[in-house]
Order: structure tokens, then C-alpha cells, then sequence
């Protein structure tokens, strides 16, 4: 990866409430990284398969640790504890 683009890729849906929960503690962390909007219909999110072995969003790549993940609750208790205090938002 290049050194201009983020090591986190965090795929999701625009609107979804899951979603805006990581990106805020993405933000809330200062932490740089790419958004992919997937598909809104599940079965069309093969992009998301892929990477994370799942047609669920959010999902994140995050390429400092080699971690794949995805569900909102997993995905804010790693970045707390990966990058910030601790503390589960």
C-alpha cells in the first residue's frame, strides 16, 4: 500500500446506523481511512464477501494489523483497544 492511502478500509452502507458507529470512533480515534459504499441489496455485495468472508457491513480491513473484521460492535471494541484508551464507546 502507498504511503498516501489509509491502512484501514471500512466498507458500508450510506445511512446505516451500524456504519456511523465506526466511523465515529474512527474520527473520535483521528484515524485516517477509506470508505467503500457497497451495495445497499445484500446479495450484491460481493465486494464485501471477499474481503471479509461476509455480505454484512460495516466491515474493516486494516492493513497495520493484518485484522479483517466486521460487525459494529466487534469493529469499535477492536479500534478502542487497538488505537485508542481502552474505553468502549
Amino acid at each position: 500500500m502507498s504511503d498516501d492511502q489509509p491502512a484501514i478500509t471500512l466498507y458500508r452502507l450510506q445511512a446505516c446506523p451500524y456504519c456511523e458507529r465506526v466511523v465515529r470512533v474512527l474520527d473520535e480515534q483521528g484515524l485516517d481511512y477509506r470508505s467503500r459504499f457497497v451495495e445497499p441489496m445484500h446479495s450484491d455485495r460481493n465486494v464485501v464477501k471477499r474481503v471479509s468472508g461476509k455480505r454484512t457491513v460495516p466491515a474493516i480491513v486494516d492493513e497495520n494489523t493484518g485484522v479483517t473484521m466486521s460487525e459494529s460492535a466487534n469493529i469499535v471494541e477492536y479500534l478502542e483497544n487497538t488505537y485508542g484508551n481502552g474505553e468502549v464507546a
